[in-house]
């Protein structure tokens, strides 16, 4: 009587004959999948839940009052103030990030001694803690000893102490300028990958038919390296829009809210107040507008990818 070996794989079925061989890497999948629903998917839904009540952890409720929570906050001023606040610091610092960031790479691409120790210096910024950051700022731009109203009293420009995070004028551009110095490195570091992308040859072509540098940027090095600038100012945007610890350490919103946004406003009203309801609200206003950000952004890039298809 002879004996025959049977392999766990052979025929359509596993060994025990549970389920398809071929189910079995969407299986090992399973435990990813229910851990990203757990930590990801759950507090979504359950946000945008919160959303249709007045849940209150100080009055004790947690009633469904519907769309209650959206029309009050289409009435509420402070809401449009941190909203305006937040698309106003998205677009700004995204624009002049990718602009330093365009012209870092310019000068990055371009061979020169000690490139490669200014490439990594370079990332330095980027790479700190945002809290380091802000208070680091917070130190320079300090009213009564910062070093920056120091340098400006020494070559004129200014002749008394500016109150830069105590001003309702200028603490919101001052907080715009910290986020540039930080976030313009990654951006440098999107805009030279893409660039490096540009053939050469192209460049050689332009230069064989006499063309000046600004000529060959602007009319070769430019339209290629537009979808990666595109999707570099997308990924800048989505960041900036969430901006919460830059405004948080260094003004809190203040003064007089010059400075609140939508991520310090949903967590005053979330864990100051306790209204949870009110706060998932404008958390989800916060998504839905960060989605027609999204949106905007990827009808460009697809509208660009098409020209150069």
């Amino acid at each position: 009587m002879s004996t025959h070996s049977i392999s766990p794989t052979a025929g359509p079925f596993t060994g025990a004959g549970l389920w398809p061989a071929s189910w079995t890497p969407i299986l090992l999948l399973v435990p990813v999948f229910v851990s990203l629903a757990t930590v990801s998917v759950y507090p979504i839904i359950n946000g945008f839940w919160l959303s249709f009540t007045n849940t209150s952890l100080a009055l004790q409720q947690a009633d469904f009052v519907g769309f209650e929570n959206y029309v009050s906050m289409w009435g509420d001023p402070l809401f449009w103030n941190a909203w305006y606040h937040t698309v106003y610091f998205t677009l700004v610092s995204t624009l002049l990030e990718t602009i330093l960031g365009l012209g870092m790479a310019l000068l990055l691409y371009e061979p020169f001694t000690g490139r490669s120790i200014v490439r990594a210096a370079m990332l330095v910024p980027w790479a700190m803690p945002t809290v380091v950051t802000s208070k680091m700022f917070g130190w320079l731009f300090d009213g009564q000893h910062g070093l920056v109203n120091y340098l400006f009293r020494s070559v004129g420009l200014i002749s008394e102490n500016v109150n830069w995070y105590g001003s309702v004028d200028n603490a919101l551009g001052t907080i715009i300028i910290a986020d540039v110095w930080k976030t313009a490195p990654f951006m440098a570091l999107l805009i030279l990958a893409g660039l490096q992308t540009v053939p050469k040859s192209l460049i050689e072509a332009a230069h064989m038919d006499g063309t000046n540098a600004w000529q060959t940027f602007w009319h070769v090095r430019l339209p290629l390296l537009l979808p990666t600038m595109l999707i570099a100012g997308l990924f800048r945007a989505l960041d900036a829009f969430r901006v919460f610890d830059l405004v948080y350490v260094l003004t809190g919103g203040g003064p007089a809210d010059s400075t609140e946004v939508l991520s310090t406003l949903s967590y005053k009203t979330m864990f100051s107040t306790l209204q949870f309801g009110y706060g998932s609200a404008l958390s989800t206003a916060m998504f839905i507008t960060e989605a027609l950000l999204a949106l905007g952004f990827g009808f460009f890039i697809v509208r660009q990818m098409r020209r150069q298809g």
